[in-house]
């Protein structure tokens, strides 16, 4: 263990082997997807090792029926270098009990395996932010406009508010014991994701009209929902386009490929 103060937890759960990106790449499963012949698990396991945030490191996912043959897995498990759990059946219940086995009062970061461009300078930057924010709940968000200046192919889900449009970038602090009562509700908005409006119909009719009139801003909205569940939660705005890009498509691999130089 580091002396960071964050158990990092990495969401690495399998996708259906017949995927299209899984079969494209020929992996068992998408966390163990290579870039530049580096699993992308791999990858977020050094970012998250060279930050001086984080002090230990849980993996949940994918099933050990997958990875029982991969190297890299296999020695990190074994060695200890980071802790391993099963997954569940959704990536929002594997965050839950896997904040379960953690001290309530032991600070988490949250990311995904499918986050390949994830550097110690993005980690650090967020949970230094995320600490200073008074924040429950932090989260890491970049406007679009900075994602498509950068990377104009990118495909994101943009969630359009009277400020702008905002997309996630896999990056959530859990910063007190009360933040832990987020899950049961991130399980409703992890069913709706692809769909900002119902997202927002969690804050009630009159922020849907609002926004529906183009009147809400993003600090307006994390306010309602703050309130709606009894915690405080923030927004942590990043200064890295990369810090948005994870690989969830055959473009999304090509254009990581590309940016890390490994497509020749």
């Amino acid at each position: 263990m580091n002396d960071g103060a964050y158990t990092a937890i990495v969401l690495a759960a399998d996708r259906d082997p017949d995927d299209p990106l899984v079969r494209s790449a020929g992996a068992c499963c998408k966390a163990l997807i290579e870039i530049g012949g580096t699993p992308m698990l791999e990858r977020v396991v050094q970012a998250l090792e060279q930050s001086r945030g984080v002090g230990d490191i849980l993996v949940s996912g994918p099933a050990r029926e997958r990875w029982r043959g991969n190297a890299f897995l296999k020695d990190a498990v074994g060695s200890g270098r980071i802790r391993w759990l099963p997954p569940e059946n959704s990536p929002s219940t594997s965050a839950y009990r896997a904040m379960e086995a953690l001290p309530a009062d032991r600070p988490v970061l949250l990311t995904t395996a499918d986050h390949p461009l994830l550097s110690p300078a993005i980690v650090d930057h967020f949970l230094d932010a995320a600490g200073e924010s008074g924040a429950d709940v932090a989260v890491g968000l970049i406007r679009f406009e900075q994602i498509r200046q950068k990377f104009p192919r990118a495909h994101k889900t943009v969630t359009r508010f009277r400020d702008g449009g905002y997309c996630g970038c896999n990056l959530f602090a859990f910063l007190t014991p009360q933040s832990r009562q987020v899950a049961a509700a991130w399980r409703r908005v992890e069913q709706q994701r692809k769909n900002p409006l119902r997202i927002i119909s969690q804050l009630g009719w009159w922020s849907v009209l609002r926004f529906l009139l183009g009147r809400l801003t993003l600090e307006q909205a994390l306010a309602r929902l703050s309130d709606r569940l009894g915690v405080r939660i923030r927004p942590v705005h990043m200064p890295f386009a990369e810090a948005a890009i994870d690989v969830d498509s055959i473009a999304d691999q090509r254009l990581v490929e590309e940016i890390t130089g490994s497509d020749n």
